[in-house]
This record gives structure tokens, sequence and C-alpha cells, in this order.
């Protein structure tokens, strides 16, 4: 690629390369988190708990630095991806939570490409299923260029930003209750009733396949090594960051309007923030919206899923492209012929709920044996702060078992 930095510097410095892949990483992770679930699941809540959800975000976005920044510098150090990692711990365990993360992010894939579809037709009037075609190709374009990785970092910068500026424009056009917000941010009423939201967050954020997507870039990019460090505590935390602040652009939009007493379209809600501030064009301009956090989903998933994948066999492990392109146009042709299967997308979250305890866990234990880092000593804090995470995580696996349970069991 042209791009590989060496890992034996003594003295870190960025150079333009670094911040490109600085840049690239962040958003390839903010942007894997942030699709049409993450829009819908903020409207809702912000409409649920109104200034309250200040602190949901707030202690989310602490949550989910402990997970990502623990993960992010174990890999680096170790040059390993997660699932290398997981197999020097259990024999095994890294091909099962391969499998687990392609087939949760083949099903979300399939929610990935129909919100994009829908995006489109928002804006341009399109056949949902012609927009998501059109989303499909546009995506596989990317990955069958020379310049691939550099495409890949570009476009999910460019739809990142979009997406930030056009919220921040809506919130602007709002006129929410900063103030109310500012208070509740540290003083939540009914704060055990936030508990939910915080968990639902934080597995939205860094939960599957998610976390690994900006960690799984800085690797491919032959960084690696205790030298780095420095790079990836700011990747990391910026990536978090980046998805904290465009969800607190949209709570504050969505709270400028709930707070006039206006009530959400249960079908669409975020759509319905848009229209009441916007007029009729906050259609087309929620479309954007949707269509940017969509595609660079698709992009995301589609990555990180293969990153997992090619690892499982000799026989593909320089094949990264063509199990990209094969992913996306298997989620294309399932959403196309059988639609949303619901029933899948259960099962996907839940599977996605399970996968970031273990990953979390397994990292933690990896990052005091010397046989897997070195001489690296990973700071206690820091263990600490990802014993938490690994907790809260937990809590989103029995969530989610629940949602399997309900499901076989009706």
């Amino acid at each position: 690629m042209g791009e590989k930095l060496r890992s034996d510097e003594k003295d870190f410095q960025f150079t333009k390369n670094h911040k490109r892949l600085l840049l690239g990483s962040v958003f390839l992770m903010a942007t894997s988190a942030i699709g049409p679930a993450f829009l819908t699941q903020t409207a809702v809540f912000t409409a649920q708990f109104a200034s309250s959800f200040a602190f949901a975000i707030l202690l989310s976005i602490l949550i989910d630095i402990g997970a990502q920044i623990n993960i992010w510098r174990v890999l680096v150090v170790t040059g390993k991806r997660g699932q290398e990692v997981a197999n020097e711990i259990f024999n095994g365990l890294g091909t099962f939570i391969s499998i687990l993360i392609a087939i949760g992010g083949l099903a979300f894939n399939i929610g990935n490409i129909a919100g994009a579809g829908l995006g489109l037709n928002a804006i341009f009037g399109l056949d949902v299923k012609i927009g998501a075609a059109i989303t499909a190709v546009l995506s596989i374009a990317i990955f069958i260029s020379k310049s691939g990785q550099k495409i890949m970092d570009v476009v999910t910068m460019f739809l990142g930003v979009l997406m930030i500026i056009v919220v921040a424009f809506v919130m602007f056009k709002a006129n929410p209750p900063y103030a109310e917000a500012a208070k509740h941010l540290v003083m939540p009423e009914q704060p055990l009733a936030l508990v939910l939201p915080i968990i639902t967050l934080v597995g939205g954020t860094v939960g599957g396949y998610i976390t690994f997507a900006g960690a799984h870039r800085i690797l491919d990019s032959g960084i690696k090594g205790k030298d780095y460090l420095p790079f990836v505590n700011k990747a990391a935390i910026s990536g978090i960051l980046t998805t904290g602040v465009l969800r607190t652009l949209l709570f504050l939009a969505v709270l400028g309007v709930v707070v006039t007493g206006v009530t959400l379209n249960a079908d669409n809600p975020p759509a319905s923030v848009f229209e009441h501030v916007l007029g009729p064009i906050g259609r087309n301009i929620f479309g954007i919206v949707l269509f940017a956090a969509a595609m660079s989903s698709v992009i995301g998933s589609a990555y990180t899923s293969a990153t997992f994948l090619k690892t499982l066999h000799k026989s593909v492990y320089n094949k990264t492209n063509i199990i990209v392109i094969s992913f996306i146009v298997v989620s294309t042709l399932v959403f196309l012929f059988l639609g949303k299967p619901v029933t899948l997308l259960i099962v996907a979250g839940a599977l996605n709920g399970l996968i970031l305890p273990i990953t979390l866990g397994t990292i933690l234990i990896a990052s005091k044996r010397k046989s897997i880092v070195g001489d690296y000593k990973h700071p206690t804090w820091m263990l600490w702060f990802g014993i938490v995470a690994v907790v809260v995580t937990i809590v989103i696996g029995i969530f989610s078992l629940q949602g399997l349970t309900e499901l076989f069991g009706s």
C-alpha cells in the first residue's frame, strides 16, 4: 500500500501519513457506529427522557472509552487482530468470535443496505430497492479500486463530517434548552431509569465488530508496537468522542422539538424532527443524513467482518476485497429478495450483545500475559476501566439473551 510506517521509532512524532490514518481509523470506527439504528435510538430515548438523556450519553461515552482504549492498545502492542489474540488465550475462541462477528455483521448490513435505500428514496424519490442496489455498487467500487483503503478513509471522513454539519444546523434551528440539558447532564431525573438507555448506547457504539473497525484498520497499515501508543490513545478516544459529538447534536435537535410538545412520528422519529424544524424539505435533508449513516456503516461492517473472516483459513488471508464484495453482495441480495428479516436481525442483536464482553474480557486477560504482550505494562487504572466496561456489556448480553428467549419462546 506504500503507507507502512516504522514500528521501531523511539521518539514518536505525527507525520502526514499518521494524521491521515488517524482520521481514517477514527471515522471508520465512528461511522460504523452511526447507522440507522443510532439515529432512531437517539431520537426515541430523547423523546422518552428529555434533557435527562444527556446523563446517559455522558456515562455511555466514558464506558465506551474504557472498552475501546483497552482493546486498541493491546491489539497494536501485539500487532495481532482481536481473534488472533483470543486464540492465544484459548484455542478456538478467536474462530468462535470471528463466526459471531460475521453472522452479526451480515445481518446488520442488511439493515444498513435497507437504510441507505430509504435515504436515497427520501432524497430523490428512488425505489428503496433500487437505492439499496446503488449503495451496494458504490460500496463495492470503493473496495475494488487500487487505492481502496485510502478511498475508504476519505469516504468515511466525508460522510462523517457531512452528518455532523447537517445535524448541527438542524440543532441550531431547533433552539433547544441548552441550560436545562447542561443541568441534567450531571443531575438527571430518575437516574435508575436510564440504565437501559446507557446499556443500549454502549452496545451500539462499541458492541460487536464496531470497536475493532479502527484498530484493524491501523494494523492493516503496518502500525504495531509500543512506540505507537500515543497515536493509539488519540485515535481510540477521538473515535468515541466523534460518535459522542454527533449523538449530542442529534439529542439537542430532538430535545428542541419535543420540549414544544410535539409528538414524534413513531414510524420514523428522527425524520419527523427534521421535518418539524425545516418544513417539507426536512425529509430530503434527513435522507442525506440517513444515507450517509447507512452507507458508511455498510463500508465499516463489510471491511471489519472481512478482517475477522480472512484469518479463518490461509487460503483467504490475502483476499480481503473478495470477502468484502461477497459480504456486500449477499447482504444486498437478502434485502432485495427476502426483505429485512426481523428474526435474523433479532438473532444478530443478541449475538452482538454477547461479543464485546467476550472480546474485551479476553483482551484484558491478554494485557497481563507476558507471552502475548511481552514487556508491555498495561496501566492498572485502564484495566479497572475495562473491567467496568465488561460488567456493563455482560448486562447487554443478558438483555440480548432475553430477546432470543422471547423470540423462540413465542
